[in-house]
């Protein structure tokens, strides 16, 4: 049985994720590869809080969560559904960079994940994308974060100023340049 190649993406429902999600279906579309798509969940409290009590409620409470959650941001990224692309979603327990490390463990895979954030909370947790880029035995295509997130307080100002779109991105031109 030949394996048919497959584009595997992480997805949390993050505006990066989405991002993640928008490039790894036009991959799975020119390659004509299989799309897997992957939410990695853990239990509140972490495993440990669940070795030590275990709730097998919660557990399927939080399976079910995951699974909404998956489902919700394909819904999001792609409205009026994915056409051409045979899609596979799954919701894995466990931390997402081994998750989509051994989600992506086929010689043809390609991983693609985005970017990720900045700021505290990436001093706070490991960086996934770094995880994945470090231990994937496969080709790790890292996208972008979108322009919303990279550049929030040109939005913010034109949502203070009730400006259109195209008169921010002047100001940001004229910001560089250095006048204000």
């Amino acid at each position: 049985m030949v394996e048919r190649r497959r584009v595997v993406v992480g997805v949390s429902g993050s505006l990066g994720s989405l991002a993640a999600l928008h490039r790894a279906a036009e991959e799975a579309r020119r390659t004509e590869a299989e799309l897997l798509t992957v939410l990695a969940w853990t239990p509140p409290g972490g495993e440990h809080s669940v070795r030590r009590a275990p709730c097998p409620p919660l557990i399927s409470a939080c399976r079910e969560t995951a699974v909404e959650r998956l489902g919700t941001a394909l819904a999001e990224a792609f409205p009026t559904g994915l056409v051409g692309v045979p899609l596979k979603c799954v919701a894995v327990r466990g931390e997402a960079g081994p998750a989509l490390v051994a989600a992506a463990n086929g010689p043809d895979d390609v991983l693609i994940v985005g970017a990720g954030g900045g700021g505290w909370w990436r001093r706070l947790r490991p960086s996934v994308t770094g995880y994945c880029v470090r231990h994937a035995g496969c080709p790790v295509l890292t996208v972008p974060r979108p322009q919303l997130l990279r550049e929030p307080a040109s939005f913010e100002r034109r949502n203070a100023y009730h400006l259109p779109l195209e008169t921010v991105e002047a100001m940001a031109a004229t910001e560089t340049a250095g006048g204000r």
